[in-house]
């Protein structure tokens, strides 16, 4: 068991324990107990650590803390630092938390990502910066028109290795590391250890240590868990009719494909919910407005594939929507922690389609515990819209 109990005592600078404590960071995670001091000595990392366990701070913050010390501006076009993420919302999410951590630091960074215009980035990166946070697309497009460049590059993270494998991304981050110095401290964190993540891991770290967490408990006792055994035809209706309860205020709805969660989008509308989905082939603006817009009320219901769902955190989530039982039982416990946070209660709702029981039973095996079975009593019409008024209350 971990004993460190505080960031003051992780070795961290005073600027950065300072702003951890004014964003209410008292106690570190076990990843970040275990990370911290090992990144501080300047070893080479591996993490096997899923979403929700700390992992961004457990990298952001030693680098930050070594890019303070070396008082070595950037060349132009070039980074000191260089974090890869496979989505769009988690170099976003990771962007965020380099503002927060280094409130009190000066230190420039960059988000580089596509589905925008490249010039606002292009230009920030004309005379350096300290950081670079990108998805591997746009990053290597910019990089072979020489917008950027990474031989003064002293660090480099890849989060969710295993993500950048299923999007298809391992060969441009390996075409990426294989421009940085070979002197340099490198950091991988996956959430699994496929063959082709272990590879990489092999080219890009050196003598690293490992270090394994596992995700942070689902509050169970706060969230109901409830089941309904239904044909994949009548899941959308059976979605339409339980969104007729007001108490679904604030809904993530999880689809299996990007074709699907438009499916129900549009399925949703024709009944007067507010809906919106965010996917990979939805454009970065759209992806941004339609998270706005659920986070502001405007979208009751926010319907998401896992991938794009990655590095989306949002307060008061009063249900999870398992519209298609996911094949990976881990997915499952991943997704109803959006329910339930901060102390508050939630529920976390699944339709399960003959042809994924086995998904079902795999879930059960791995929480040890059985979902509620609920009846289904399944309209096959389009209900109607609901008024107006009530539509601008939920």
């Amino acid at each position: 068991m971990d004993t460190i109990s505080t960031f003051d005592r992780l070795g961290l600078s005073e600027p950065l324990c300072r702003a951890l404590s004014g964003g209410g960071y008292t106690h570190p995670t076990p990843i970040q107990a275990r990370a911290i001091p090992v990144l501080l000595d300047g070893e080479d990392l591996l993490g096997v650590a899923q979403t929700g366990t700390g992992k961004t701070a457990a990298f952001t913050l030693p680098m930050l803390q070594h890019l303070s010390e070396v008082h070595e501006p950037p060349m132009p076009r070039g980074c000191r630092a260089l974090i890869l993420a496979p989505t769009r919302e988690l170099a976003l999410q990771i962007t965020e938390s380099i503002q927060r951590y280094g409130k009190f630091l000066k230190l420039s960074h960059v988000c580089i990502y596509g589905g925008v215009g490249e010039n606002p980035q292009i230009e920030a990166l004309q005379k350096g910066v300290d950081i670079i946070i990108a998805t591997p697309g746009r990053l290597l497009d910019l990089m072979r028109r020489r917008f950027v460049r990474l031989d003064q590059t002293m660090f480099l993270v890849l989060d969710e290795a295993d993500r950048m494998l299923d999007m298809g991304f391992i060969k441009d981050v390996t075409s990426i590391v294989r421009t940085l110095p070979r002197e340099r401290q490198s950091m991988l964190f996956s959430a699994t250890m496929p063959p082709a993540v272990t590879q990489l891991a092999g080219k890009m770290l050196i003598d690293p240590v490992r270090i394994e967490v596992s995700p942070r408990p689902v509050p169970v006792e706060r969230i109901v868990e409830r089941v309904y055994h239904v044909q994949a035809a009548s899941k959308r209706y059976l979605l339409a009719d339980i969104l007729r309860d007001q108490s679904m205020n604030r809904v993530i709805v999880f689809t299996r494909t990007k074709h699907g969660a438009n499916r129900v989008v549009e399925h949703l509308s024709k009944t007067g919910v507010a809906a919106a989905a965010i996917h990979g082939n939805k454009s970065q603006n759209a992806r941004q407005r339609a998270l706005a817009d659920f986070k502001a009320g405007k979208a009751r219901v926010l319907v998401a594939t896992d991938i794009a769902a990655r590095g989306i955190d949002v307060a008061d989530v009063s249900h999870v929507v398992n519209f298609e039982l996911p094949n990976i039982p881990e997915s499952y416990v991943h997704r109803i922690g959006r329910t339930a946070r901060a102390g508050a209660a939630g529920v976390a709702i699944s339709f399960c389609d003959p042809a994924e029981k086995s998904y079902l039973r795999d879930i059960e095996r791995l929480t040890k515990r059985p979902l509620t079975e609920v009846k289904a009593e399944v309209r096959t019409r389009v209900p109607a819209p609901q008024p107006a008024a009530i539509r601008q209350a939920a």
